[in-house]
């Protein structure tokens, strides 16, 4: 009954115990906080404030930019407390929200660049009907469900590893935040059951974003390839351009990690290899987009030349 009724404390692994080591982990991590938020921040602001942008394909990256900012926010924020704090302790009902969170927003950001890889397909492979098929409320369905999507997700994994707290009293997960693959291995699952849950998870809310992606983006050449270099589809073609560079980016890194992970043994290993897919892609997505679009560095250009 003790075990039951007491709230379990859930330890993180440390990315460094030299304590020399702390006040620049901890600059590190803030520094790329700031420089995510505003990055993203900068992006919202600039489609928010130029009429021009007021397109399906900036409408969704607005909203990437959004998801971006709630994906970073919940994981490093804590990261900066604990390195100050010297204590990785978090409360199982703060895990839950913390892995609620992770889950919601990386669903989100996954299934949005799907979203993004359809609007280009609509642009290229339909130019004439865009307008049409990619009118506002196609574009508010979408987003809706994006985020269904990763609700339903949420609440999948949510009772697999609800019952968790019944096990024991401490826990100590080989990440630096509630990684809902370290908490499936905590829940009171026999590990063939848990595996079960993690490849039906991954295979429908992985492989299903991906698919659309390779899809649209194999329909696009394939128009590209037959048109004539008159048609103007190869300039529109170079607008997937960022598009392509951020999916690169987060799958790229997110399979890195899978086969590190695989690899390696180490909790800090597999602690320092998840900071590049927490951290990385939301703080890079706003650069990559505003160094390669046309679009948004004219935009940004406008608002200095308004604010100066």
């Amino acid at each position: 009954m003790g075990n039951a009724t007491s709230t379990p404390e859930i330890h993180f692994t440390q990315l460094s115990e030299d304590l020399d080591l702390q006040p620049v982990l901890f600059g590190l991590f803030l520094s790329m906080y700031v420089l995510a938020l505003f990055g993203n921040l900068l992006i919202i602001l600039t489609v928010s404030s130029d009429p021009h942008l007021h397109t399906p394909m900036y409408f969704f990256l607005s909203n990437l930019s959004m998801v971006d900012i709630g994906f970073i926010s919940t994981t490093v924020p804590r990261v900066i407390v604990d390195i100050q704090t010297h204590c990785p302790v978090i409360s199982y009902v703060g895990c839950l929200t913390q892995m609620s969170l992770f889950i919601l927003f990386g669903c989100m950001d996954n299934m949005l660049l799907a979203v993004m890889a359809y609007d280009r397909y609509v642009a290229i492979c339909h130019p004439l009907y865009y307008q049409v098929i990619m009118n506002s409320s196609r574009c508010c369905v979408l987003l809706l469900g994006c985020f269904l999507l990763s609700l339903l997700e949420l609440l999948f994994l949510y009772v697999a590893v609800l019952d968790f707290s019944n096990c024991e009293d401490i826990f100590e997960i080989s990440n630096f935040f509630c990684d809902p693959s370290e908490l499936l291995k905590l829940a009171c699952f026999d590990t063939f059951t848990s595996s079960i849950v993690r490849y039906c998870v991954g295979g429908l809310f992985g492989l299903l974003p991906i698919s659309g992606i390779i899809f649209s983006y194999f329909k696009i050449v394939s128009s590209i390839m037959r048109s004539s270099p008159s048609s103007g589809k190869q300039k529109t073609f170079s607008t997937c351009g960022s598009h392509l560079s951020v999916v690169c980016l987060f799958y790229g890194i997110g399979l890195g990690i899978y086969f590190t992970s695989s690899l390696s043994q180490s909790p800090r290993n597999n602690a320092v290899a998840s900071v590049l897919y927490t951290v990385v892609p939301p703080m890079l997505n706003p650069f990559i987009y505003s160094l390669r679009n046309k679009d948004i560095k004219t935009a940004l250009r406008n608002i200095l030349n308004r604010i100066f």
